[in-house]
């Protein structure tokens, strides 16, 4: 297929496309991921996670590739394996020094056993399709899917998030306070799990990373106000993953690389609006997005 860039500004294939169930149903489920992303993201560079979703949707895609030999259904596979992921990196990896070492361990060695179950499967294309995602063919099951995570997700989240965010901006005072550090690491490693599952079967386990860290990282660089931050990181991410389905669809070129793209010029973005800031303001400490105490700290005049 030749694509020209008069095809990305052709309204009418793209108004045409927009009615179609499939299309559809690929807006509304990539809508959700946003939120999701959005909101669990800010927890994620707070904790200084963002190589384990890496590692936790490559290990999806294992749970995967074991449904698709075993004949079962692959979303709960995906689901499966990448909540037993999150919850081993949890696990083995509370110590920040041990995470990194931990993480690359584990996946190694599920990929491995991912590559394996494709092979004796049959069909490399499919295993292919789960690394890069299947958007254009969610269908009303994969969307079901999405929304009852959504739903779980969010309101587990509605219950536990104050001590959730406490835990992880904060985790020393958040332990001598009596918060149940454990308790709020293993119920957070199963929202995560559960959500890069989802991620993965749509956009992909190489690239579930576009809407789970690049938005949150993003949000991070301009703003120290932990709502706004959490705010921002969900629109952030709603704009790459809606925006990368309707700008694919004239030209007819992956989704992903548009979710990718737009997520990552969103970050550039920021990151030069948040130096322009605080070379500004000059009363604010450098952003840390990898987590740590606090996204932002506000130095005392």
């Amino acid at each position: 297929m030749s694509v020209t860039w008069s095809s990305f500004f052709d309204v009418a294939t793209t108004a045409d496309l927009l009615q179609r169930p499939f299309v559809q149903q690929a807006l509304v489920a990539l809508a959700l991921l946003g939120l999701l992303g959005g909101v669990l993201g800010t927890l994620v560079v707070s904790r200084q996670m963002s190589f384990a979703v890496h590692g936790t949707a490559e290990l999806s895609f294992t749970g995967a590739a074991a449904a698709l030999l075993a004949g079962v259904s692959v979303n709960l596979g995906g689901l499966l394996g990448s909540i037993v992921a999150a919850v081993v990196f949890g696990l083995l990896g509370n110590r920040i020094r041990e995470r990194d070492s931990v993480i690359g361990v584990v996946m190694a060695f599920g990929l491995g056993l991912g590559v394996l179950f494709i092979a004796l499967y049959g069909r490399t294309g499919t295993g292919f399709n789960q690394l890069t995602g299947q958007v254009v063919s969610v269908g009303s099951g994969g969307l079901t899917a999405v929304s009852i995570t959504a739903v779980v997700v969010l309101g587990v989240l509605a219950v536990v998030y104050r001590p959730l965010w406490f835990s992880s901006t904060d985790p020393v005072v958040a332990e001598a306070l009596g918060v149940p550090m454990r308790t709020m690491s293993m119920v957070f490693a199963i929202l995560l799990g559960a959500t890069v599952a989802q991620a993965a079967q749509i956009i992909g386990a190489l690239l579930v990373m576009s809407l789970l860290i690049t938005p949150a990282a993003a949000a991070a660089r301009v703003t120290s106000n932990p709502l706004t931050v959490v705010v921002l990181s969900v629109v952030f991410a709603e704009i790459a993953a809606v925006g990368g389905v309707l700008i694919s669809l004239a030209p007819g070129l992956p989704v992903s690389v548009f979710v990718t793209t737009i997520s990552f010029v969103i970050y550039v973005i920021c990151r030069i609006a948040g130096r322009h800031r605080l070379g500004r303001s000059g009363r604010s400490a450098p952003v840390r997005e990898s987590g740590g105490p606090a996204l932002h700290i506000h130095a005392r005049g």
